[in-house]
């Protein structure tokens, strides 16, 4: 069904492969000779990247982008930033959508007055408003902004418009602020992995079960990590654009950069549909194209696909859950116990058995993967005329824009679903990232959106309460709901149905939504509340940095839902300082309260007083350093002082800056790693002013231990492969222990900021230098 190549090969127009050690095949196929070099120019991503690139350097690119977008979670922060960098309008067009923070119900006015500051943003620098519920970010995008052979930057992980033949990237707010700002986003040539489809998809199959499946195949072993998806082959073509939609959205749990889809009648049609029949272009591979890896998916053989707790990577075929229940259960109950630790709860699946079937609590159709109108269509059309009913199982439907939500009023499927015993709600992220549909204590959710990771839904362990998400599509939830809630694959429902054609309406976006492009209004206010604060002072880097551990995360991986959990934390966003006092709050509550000490001592610092006589742990760090290094001299007031976190592999999940941001403002000036997870989060921690140090061996130090690390500026401006640091143990009769860390390739632009202390920082000493 999906299988991996073990090296590179070659797609021969379009619908042959050849692997790379066979390349002798190809001049018999074609009557050229064609190197590997001039072949891999042959993707649609090199054309895509060659056309945005600016650097006239295809190894190392620095891309400017169509348009950009942001919902009511980051666009404040990103305005705040660039705007303390000396914004004077958009460059580009910027959407603020409003499709995170849309419940204005926590918090008091925190959530409606960062809208009012994204409308005030949008008229005073020249932006495209979305207001709350009209559409969800990448809808929208969809609907409106994404063209063929176009690039699209977006402060949301899940910034995938690949299937209408646009690249698009999620990242952090600090990428954001250097295309405000003019700058560009720069990153060495990825990898390209064609994802070569064939046959087509069963009527039980929808765009989830195609995701998981590949999702399944590629996460672990990092099979796509920072590369291109590129999807060619015939299958292409058996799936409508809203389909694919669904499926290049959940190409983010892969940790790939960006995907892209071949083009073609469809695609126009879609385009055509919502009047930007001109953004439409055929992009297909050269006749020769080279490929640094390939997944082949036979569609035909997918079917209806379940990503258990707490990956969207953990995947089962339903029918292989259900003949096997009891032991793959329990073994998502231990990893269960991994993540509550010692807080006592107990997550238990394997009570949910009812008469050797699974019975869960809750069902949620929702946003950018499932809120498009084919899935709805499709669980509408098998729950006519079947009862959800009355118990603990719910059923909640959100379609993804208003327009969509307008059509399925039309077609009477919202009719149908509500018959049935469904809620239908209004365009809205929540279910995804834990502020909406918060199941029960203990009770498991089936959704088709895009993650189940641990406390996502709204867990909280620290406080007792524990619950969990598993993945499945459309079509197998509302066969579930069908059944009461026991867990059913849609190959028992299916009949002929064919989805009716989607007609598209953009009246609700002609009245409501401010378009304001090119046409900035700089003697407007920007409207700040109460909540909406600056970000605080931060130095920059001093040639000698000592850094206490203040975390220690051994878990293979942790993700950004960890370090700055979602949910309810959403409407702290816009205070820096607010925000951070949730970091690691569900890992590690105690990380604020030690970094926050640290923080104490370097502020103590700057101000010129002495560190030492604040703290005798860090007094005895300097003395042990000044024996072992025989440097008497040492000053603790020329050392910056900040905290750092060690985790394995951090990172993975969303693209959410304050996830680097929160440890920044508490004081910290480093992670530690085995590796990142993504290239987002590692961007993150650069461009708040962290190192993103590298460590192979296992960490020799614990939390309360010191790391002194001598002459960092200097080791930015080498290669950085070696880089000697020293750990003081916490501990009587430890002698110092020598370790060496590295950090990754760094841009010049990447290695300026970290010494700036910050993006913010490089950007106002760039400004004062001109």
């Amino acid at each position: 069904m999906v299988k991996l190549y073990e090296g590179g090969a070659y797609l021969i127009n379009g619908t042959e492969l050849i692997p790379e050690e066979d390349s002798a095949k190809i001049a018999a196929l074609t009557g050229n000779t064609v190197s590997k070099e001039d072949a891999a120019k042959g993707t649609i991503a090199y054309s895509i990247l060659e056309a945005h690139n600016t650097s006239g350097n295809m190894e190392h690119l620095k891309l400017r982008f169509d348009s950009m977008a942001s919902h009511d979670i980051t666009f404040v922060g990103i305005v705040q930033t660039a705007r303390a960098s000396g914004l004077k309008e958009f460059p580009i067009p910027y959407v603020l959508t409003n499709c995170h923070n849309s419940l204005c119900a926590v918090g008091g006015t925190i959530n409606e007055d960062d809208h009012v500051f994204g409308l005030s943003a949008a008229k005073k620098y020249g932006g495209i408003f979305v207001p709350p519920h009209i559409a969800v970010i990448h809808q929208y995008m969809r609907e409106m902004m994404a063209g063929c052979g176009r690039m699209i930057l977006g402060s949301d992980s899940h910034t995938r418009y690949g299937a209408l033949g646009t690249m698009a990237i999620g990242e952090g707010g600090g990428e954001l602020v250097k295309q405000l700002l003019l700058d560009t986003y720069d990153v060495t040539y990825p990898g390209v992995v064609a994802i070569y489809l064939t046959g087509k998809p069963s009527p039980a199959v929808g765009p989830h079960d195609v995701a998981l499946a590949i999702i399944g195949k590629v996460f672990k072993n990092g099979y796509v990590k920072n590369k291109i998806m590129e999807f060619v082959g015939p299958g292409v073509s058996s799936m409508d654009t809203d389909y694919r939609n669904g499926v290049d959205v959940m190409t983010t749990e892969t940790t790939c950069l960006s995907s892209v889809w071949r083009t073609d009648e469809d695609t126009k049609a879609y385009l055509t549909l919502h009047g930007r029949g001109d953004d439409y272009k055929e992009l297909n591979p050269a006749d020769v194209a080279y490929y640094d890896g390939v997944v082949t998916v036979d569609l035909s053989a997918i079917k209806p696909m379940i990503a258990l707790p707490f990956h969207p990577s953990n995947t089962y075929e339903i029918d292989e859950l259900n003949a096997n229940l009891a032991d793959i259960l329990r073994t998502v109950e231990k990893e269960a116990d991994q993540y509550t630790g010692k807080s006592g709860v107990k997550l238990s699946l394997t009570d949910k058995i009812v008469d050797g079937k699974l019975m869960v609590q809750q069902g949620v159709i929702a946003g950018c993967a499932g809120g498009n109108y084919s899935n709805v269509m499709m669980a509408a059309h098998i729950l006519s005329g079947k009862d959800c009913g009355n118990d603990v199982f719910n059923l909640s439907v959100y379609p993804s824009s208003q327009p969509v939500y307008m059509d399925l009023v039309k077609k009477g499927a919202i009719t149908e679903l509500m018959t049935a015993g469904a809620t239908i709600r209004t365009a809205f992220c929540g279910p995804c990232f834990g502020a909406g549909d918060t199941p029960s204590n203990n009770a498991l959710s089936i959704r088709h959106t895009t993650r189940n990771f641990p406390n996502r839904e709204g867990s909280k362990p620290g406080n007792g309460q524990i619950s969990c998400v598993a993945l499945m599509d459309a079509r197998s939830i509302a066969a579930t709901a069908a059944n009461g809630g026991l867990l059913t694959s849609a190959e028992s429902v299916v009949d002929g149905y064919e989805v009716p054609a989607y007609e598209f309406d953009s009246s609700s976006y002609e009245r409501r939504v401010y378009q304001g492009y090119d046409a900035p209004q700089a003697e407007a206010e920007l409207v700040n509340g109460p909540n909406i604060k600056d970000w605080p002072a931060m130095s920059s880097l001093t040639d000698n940095i000592i850094l206490k551990v203040c975390s220690k995360i051994m878990d293979p991986v942790t993700t950004t839902d960890e370090l700055i959990p979602s949910g309810e934390t959403s409407s702290f966003r816009s205070n820096p300082l607010g925000l951070a006092e949730y970091t690691l709050s569900r890992r590690d509550p105690e990380y604020v309260g030690r970094s926050k000490q640290v923080n104490e001592l370097e502020k103590a610092r700057k101000n010129g007083e002495c560190p030492l006589k604040a703290d005798s742990e860090l007094e005895k760090a300097f003395h042990a350093l000044r024996l072992y290094l025989d440097q008497p001299e040492l000053k603790a007031s020329e050392t910056e002082i900040g905290s750092v976190l060690y985790a394995v592999k951090p990172g993975d999940g969303s693209a959410r800056e304050q996830a680097a941001s929160c440890q920044r403002v508490l004081g910290g000036l480093a992670n530690i790693a085995n590796e990142y997870a993504t290239k987002r989060y590692r961007s993150n921690v650069m461009n708040w002013g962290m190192l993103p140090f590298l460590l192979d061996e296992e960490p020799a130090f614990e939390v309360g231990d010191f790391i002194y690390v001598p002459d960092i500026r200097t080791a930015l401006d080498g290669d950085m492969e070696k880089i000697k640091a020293y750990v003081i143990r916490n501990e009587e009769g430890n002698p110092i222990q020598e370790i060496n860390l590295h950090i990754a390739d760094m841009t010049p632009e990447e290695r300026a900021i970290v010494k700036s202390g910050c993006l913010i920082n490089y950007n106002r000493d760039k400004k004062e230098n001109r």
